[in-house]
């Protein structure tokens, strides 16, 4: 399809087979993202956010032996989708700042159990690096039960 004046040389030129074209690679995509869901076994975890306070257990592996070891902290973000998703808990020890970050449906995580569940505006709290004692705190959001 064509628009324009010839003498002034201004055409646009539509393409419907690009339009064409998309769904099958979206159809091929949905087909890849379902094979990989059902080879890689997706556990169920909680729901949580950024600023929630979660203790995450993960399996570490010393010399020949097994363990579970817990780390307790704040959610500071969560990003991406599907099996590439990770989230970054940030706790205190011994006054200096500790980071992790987990990949969401790793084999080491074992089970992560939300503690409190935070109010706060923002999905990514790097806020809280630069601050600490009393204004680094979450204020934790009021369940509110119905009889």
């Amino acid at each position: 399809m064509r628009i324009g004046n010839k003498r002034q040389k201004k055409f646009v030129i539509i393409d419907i087979s690009l339009y064409l074209r998309k769904p099958k690679i979206k159809v091929k995509m949905d087909a890849i993202a379902f094979v990989h869901e059902q080879m890689s076994g997706k556990k169920e975890f909680p729901k949580f956010k950024a600023g929630d306070n979660v203790t995450v257990n993960y399996k570490i592996t010393e010399g020949n032996k097994d363990r579970i070891q817990a780390f307790k902290g704040d959610v500071i973000k969560r990003q991406g989708r599907g099996a590439t998703q990770t989230f970054t808990v940030r706790k205190i020890s011994d006054g200096i700042g500790v980071e992790r970050l987990f990949p969401l449906f790793s084999p080491s995580i074992d089970s992560i159990v939300v503690n409190k569940v935070g109010r706060v505006r923002r999905a990514k709290l790097f806020y809280l690096r630069e601050r600490s004692g009393k204004s680094a705190r979450i204020k934790e959001k009021k369940q509110i039960h119905h009889a």
